[in-house]
């Protein structure tokens, strides 16, 4: 029997709806912080722990790579779990892993306790966030407000990580960062207990662990390889690619990328393949391939990713830009930043009422609209001996119109399946935000490394090169049914 919900969006078992909300959004918060802090202690960490910088950014990139391949079937555990004893797991191993990595006295357990536990405890969080606000709540306006909410959060965790973080590690060491997580994860945990998790309907499937190796494994392959970019670029490798002595692409040659990510094609193949067959013979898989046929579900998926792509992109070339041209510490970085920090907050505050008076096709329409105008903005007005001024208009739109889509798409695309298929249209939406913002990071690096222009021209060319897929992503918006049930189920 599902659980009754009033028609403010409260639902009756859960009690108020911020006892319910605010453990989420903290928990999207500290995800998205934990993705972005680390880049500005990497020299602190590298000389404190007596290793290398490229050390300290294998560490950061596995913790990536942990939790894109492991999102989709820690989506899965949250249908045999229960999404809250998931969703506290998940903190719990964070919690841990950032105790250790905090107290860690060698690049191994920091390795272990960052890249390995706080991977783990995020796949297992991070699903369970938009599972329990989509079948919790009784229609797609209600979830837009608290939708906002999170998104806000996300958004907030992920501007303000470089700005926390370079603070924390100047002030005190990149040591109390971690121990920052630990506290508010134990705070996360204890508000948790005011979670409510709706009675999910039939009988508890089984994990189908074959599916989840080989998913996993092409995620793993496919994230790897685009991060590669940064080094050997998108087409002609910059350097010879050796496996120990061993160099197996020269210079010049076809970059590693594409071996790594057709190895992950190769699994992600193997992968559809196995679900297909195991459905045949009526076994339980770990992503039913019906997810695939719902047109509104797919478009919203594509939008989803082009949304991390710019965001992450534009974050990280602002950044570069910032920290090379005009030759800004982290602090002063994340500073800049807070035009658009503060634009992604107030569009995800109105989610609701915007939800309220225009179909979420539009505000995804016009949340690209707005970020492309923003872009251009950017590349209209600043330049490298301009006014701090300069960027403020541009970071405003660009946050306003990220705030405005990322709610509605992740709306569009949860409010398409019944309560029954949210763990795994959840993973999906996560492992598919992961893999835009992976591409988004690594295509302007591969731009930056690779054009050879005057100083600040290849920034320019990055933004604009984001501004183009921008405006492909407002195609893909403009595609999207004009009106879809604002029940779940409706679409599939």
């Amino acid at each position: 029997m599902r659980i009754g919900r009033s028609a403010s969006g409260t639902s009756k078992a859960n009690g108020p709806a911020s006892g319910m909300i605010l453990p989420l959004a903290l928990a999207q918060f500290i995800a998205s912080y934990a993705a972005t802090n680390m880049n500005v202690a990497i020299t602190a960490i590298a000389k404190d722990l007596d290793t290398t910088v490229i050390g300290v950014q294998t560490a950061i990139t596995l913790f990536t790579l942990t939790m894109a391949s492991l999102m989709i079937p820690g989506s899965k555990l949250t249908d045999i779990w229960g999404r809250k004893r998931c969703f506290i797991a998940g903190l719990t191993i964070y919690g841990i892993g950032a105790l250790i990595a905090a107290l860690a006295p060698a690049l191994g357990l920091l390795i272990f306790g960052y890249s390995v536990l706080e991977g783990i405890g995020s796949a297992l969080m991070i699903p369970p966030i938009y599972i329990l606000v989509t079948v919790s709540f009784p229609d797609a306006k209600s979830r837009a407000r608290y939708f906002g909410v999170i998104s806000g959060a996300g958004g907030l965790g992920a501007a303000a990580g470089p700005l926390i973080g370079g603070l924390v590690t100047s002030v005190i060491s990149w040591r109390a960062s971690f121990g920052l997580q630990v506290l508010v994860v134990a705070w996360i945990i204890i508000l948790a207990r005011k979670i409510g998790d709706p009675a999910r309907r039939g009988p508890r499937p089984r994990f189908d662990l074959t599916g989840a190796i080989l998913s996993a494994a092409g995620l793993f392959f496919t994230v790897l390889g685009l991060l590669q970019s940064r080094t050997y670029g998108f087409f002609a490798s910059r350097q010879d690619f050796s496996i120990g002595s061993t160099v197996v692409i020269s210079k010049g040659g076809v970059s590693p990328v594409w071996l790594f990510v057709g190895v992950g094609a190769l699994f992600l193949l193997w992968f559809f393949l196995h679900v297909r067959f195991a459905e045949s013979k009526g076994k339980d898989v770990l992503l039913a391939l019906r997810l695939f046929r719902n047109r509104t579900a797919n478009l919203g998926l594509g939008t989803q990713a082009i949304q991390w792509l710019i965001l992450q992109g534009s974050f990280f070339v602002l950044s570069v830009y910032l920290q090379e041209i005009r030759h800004y510490d982290a602090i002063q970085t994340g500073l800049m930043l807070t035009p658009a920090t503060i634009g992604i907050l107030a569009a995800s505050a109105g989610a609701g009422s915007l939800a309220r008076r225009h179909e979420q096709r539009w505000l995804i329409i016009a949340g690209f609209v707005a970020t492309t105008a923003g872009m251009l903005l950017l590349l209209a007005l600043v330049r490298a001996h301009s006014s701090i001024l300069s960027f403020w208009p541009g970071l405003l739109l660009f946050g306003i119109g990220i705030g405005t889509m990322l709610t509605s798409s992740v709306n569009v695309v949860q409010s398409s399946f019944p309560d029954t298929d949210q763990g795994d249209i959840s993973g999906l939406s996560r492992s598919v935000s992961n893999l835009g913002a992976s591409l988004g990071t690594a295509l302007v690096g591969s731009v930056l490394v690779g054009a050879k222009l005057p100083e600040g021209k290849p920034f320019a060319l990055a933004l604009a090169t984001l501004t183009v897929i921008a405006l492909i992503g407002l195609l893909i918006a403009f595609l999207i049914p004009r009106r879809f049930s604002e029940s779940p189920g409706a679409g599939s």
